[in-house]
Order: C-alpha cells, then structure tokens, then sequence
C-alpha cells in the first residue's frame, strides 16, 4: 500500500476507537419537567338543614299509612316542590300522651330546629286523663321550646264524647286557652275535615286514610308557611 493510504486507515481507525470510548455516550434528549400538581381543594361540609319537628303521635307517625303518606313526609314533599330547605322529623309514637311526648322531648329537639309542630292530647282524651295534667305537660313542651328560639305551632284536638259534656269542652278549650297563653301558632283541630268520614279513615274510623292525611297536610301547611324562611 502507498503511504496515504496507510495514512486513511489510520485516522479511520482512530476515528472508531474515538466513538467506542466510555465517556463519551450522546446524550439523552432533555426530559419535560412536569408541573408541580396543585393541593387538593379542603372538603367543605354542607352545613345541616334546619329541622321541623314533629312531636306527636300515631296520628303524626301515618298509623296504617306509607311512610310517605304520612303527615310529616307530606310535608317534606311540599317543602321541597316550594323551594324552602328544611329537614323534617317525624317524631311520633303511636300511643303517646302529653306525658310521653314530654319525657322524649329533649332527643326530639336535637340539632338546629326552627319549627315545633305539637300533636299531642288524643290519648289522654282517649283515657280520660287529668285535662290540668294534660295541659301542664302540653306548657312545658312549649316553654322549653320556645326558650330555645323554636317557633311552635299547637294542634288542638277533641276529646270522645263517652266522658262527658263538660270534660269535652274543658279538653277542647285547654287548648285555645295553652295558644293564647304561650302565643304560638294555633291550629283549632287537627282532624279538621277527616274526623268522622268514613271515606277519609281507615277501617278503625279514627285515623286517616291517605286521602285523609293529605287534607290534614294542607291544614298544618297553611299555618307552617308563613314562619318559613327559603335559604340560598
């Protein structure tokens, strides 16, 4: 071979040691550098709904009835469809007299209530109970709830006519004079328009039926809409 070319293979020689050495790999194109990632939003809790109570019995628990039939989920559902947030809280015991809706009063009253519906006193007529008794039990539910800022509205109901003319009109009128005395919204009776149609009871002709108890729902919604607020 000629010198030059002995000259060639050489720097090509050297040229393809040059590119095997250790040190001297290409480097690795530059990486895109993700963004931080933001901290999560705090989990903020919706606060409670302000609750409607109500303190009764069978005839506030839907004896015979759906749940959904019942006065209070009637309620609910109107509640609803117009636009006002509240929770109700059907907080009735089949059975109970003024005395028992009494004892109970403190659970029924837990959380942020706004509104105390009382539908109590048919079982004490009923049994012929003590109406002072009555109306003395009826007071305390009230007292303590109105010292609590809840806004109460009384139910008044009719005693049976089996104890006689004068222990019915002193049932009746204990509770016009328990409205008047504590100033709480008053709904004269609570069966108003359903007690005594066969057609609006059930077949033990002393509780609503569902059609019953819808009338019952509009009775107590015309005196619960005006002490609404609607929240944003």
């Amino acid at each position: 071979m000629s010198r030059i070319t002995w000259l060639w293979i050489g720097v090509l020689t050297l040229a393809m040691a040059a590119c095997g050495q250790p040190g001297t790999a290409r480097t690795a194109p530059a990486r895109e550098v993700p963004a931080s990632t933001p901290p999560p939003a705090p989990v903020v809790a919706a606060a409670p709904l302000p609750r409607i109570v109500f303190l009764g019995d069978s005839l506030t628990a839907g004896y015979g009835l759906a749940r959904q039939e019942a006065v209070p989920a009637l309620i609910q559902e109107r509640l609803n469809a117009e636009g006002y947030r509240y929770e109700v809280v059907n907080a009735g015991v089949s059975g109970d007299t003024s005395a028992g809706g009494l004892s109970r009063l403190e659970w029924s009253l837990e959380g942020t209530v706004a509104v105390l519906v009382v539908e109590l006193g048919a079982n004490d007529g009923l049994r012929g109970l003590p109406v002072s008794q009555m109306k003395q039990n009826l007071a305390e539910i009230i007292t303590r709830a109105k010292q609590r800022g809840i806004a109460v509205i009384l139910t008044g109901m009719e005693a049976p006519p089996n104890y006689g003319a004068p222990y019915t009109a002193e049932f009746r009128q204990t509770f016009r004079e328990l409205a008047k005395e504590h100033d709480v919204i008053f709904v004269p009776f609570y069966l108003e328009g359903v007690a005594g149609n066969s057609g609006l009871n059930i077949s033990d002709g002393i509780h609503p039926n569902a059609a019953g108890s819808r009338i019952i729902g509009q009775t107590v919604w015309r005196a619960l809409e005006p002490v609404l607020e609607k929240q944003d």
